[in-house]
């Protein structure tokens, strides 16, 4: 027997939801458009024309996506999103090839440009973070976060779309890595595994603030480390080592990392056993 309740519970809060994007549909425009800056197909590869079919597809599916999401705009402007976003691809292409560059030229275990292309998770969740933050700057609601879920589902890389991340970002591995909504990332930084750029503090009323740190020029993070807070500041030029966990600023050209003690037994044996009874 039908709960009749629970359906007009259901049906009542449903009339008061505002954004209900078409989650699949936009997974299919991520993946394709990942595919059409990275991966072409064979006949891609050797025709223009297909690849101009692919590119206007790309932006009858975004514009769709934008139309179904139910954003309070003129349905004429619609169009215009999808030009701005177009627009910016080219920056976003060309900044990238320098991110997949950087790891080539970094990662003694890659080869060729393509391996990043087709295997590594850190450049497919630097990849969709990129478009998505692009989407954000146009101030679309819900479709942003979606995206980098997607990649985050995908590969263990959590970075909030309203990030700012400079030129040529390498993630190395990537599993775990956490990169908060208000975090600043400069030029040329390097994040192993594990890593948490995160907030000291989680509050609402702190919405409206810079919660998560500051990484300058030329950092390295090692595995495991966590830097926490809005007023943090790593400085150039800085190495953190390995699960260190770091809530102040860091001035630039510093090393920061835990002094462990390790402790190994010779090979003599072990004196003889205390005998005793409870």
């Amino acid at each position: 027997m039908f709960n009749l309740n629970i359906l007009e519970i259901i049906f009542e809060n449903n009339k008061k939801k505002i954004f209900i994007p078409n989650k699949k549909k936009l997974e299919y425009f991520v993946d394709n458009l990942f595919k059409f800056l990275f991966i072409p197909d064979q006949y891609t590869l050797k025709n223009r024309v297909i690849l101009k079919e692919n590119y206007e597809h790309l932006q009858n599916i975004l514009c769709e996506i934008l139309i179904e999401l139910n954003i309070n705009i003129e349905k004429n402007n619609y169009n215009g999103i999808c030009k701005t976003f177009f627009n910016n691809l080219t920056d976003i292409y060309r900044t990238l090839i320098m991110d997949a560059n950087s790891i080539l030229e970094f990662d003694p275990a890659t080869t060729v440009i393509e391996e990043i292309f087709l295997s590594y998770p850190g450049f497919f969740a630097t990849s969709i973070y990129r478009i998505a933050h692009q989407l954000w700057l146009q101030k679309i609601p819900v479709i942003p976060r979606l995206m980098t879920e997607y990649a985050h589902s995908k590969t263990g890389v959590d970075i909030h779309a309203s990030a700012e991340i400079g030129n040529n970002f390498i993630i190395d591995h990537g599993t775990g890595i956490v990169i908060g909504s208000s975090t600043k990332i400069g030029n040329e930084v390097k994040i192993y595994q594990g890593v948490t750029l995160g907030a000291i503090h989680v509050d609402k009323k702190l919405m409206n603030k810079k919660r998560h740190p500051t990484i300058e020029d030329r950092v390295t993070i090692y595995a495991g480390a966590t830097i926490l807070g809005g007023e943090t500041v790593v400085g150039h030029d800085s190495i953190i080592g390995g699960n260190v966990w770091i809530t102040k600023s860091i001035p630039p050209f510093s090393i920061v990392y835990q002094k462990n003690e390790i402790r190994m037994r010779n090979n003599n044996p072990f004196p003889d056993p205390i005998n005793f009874m409870i």
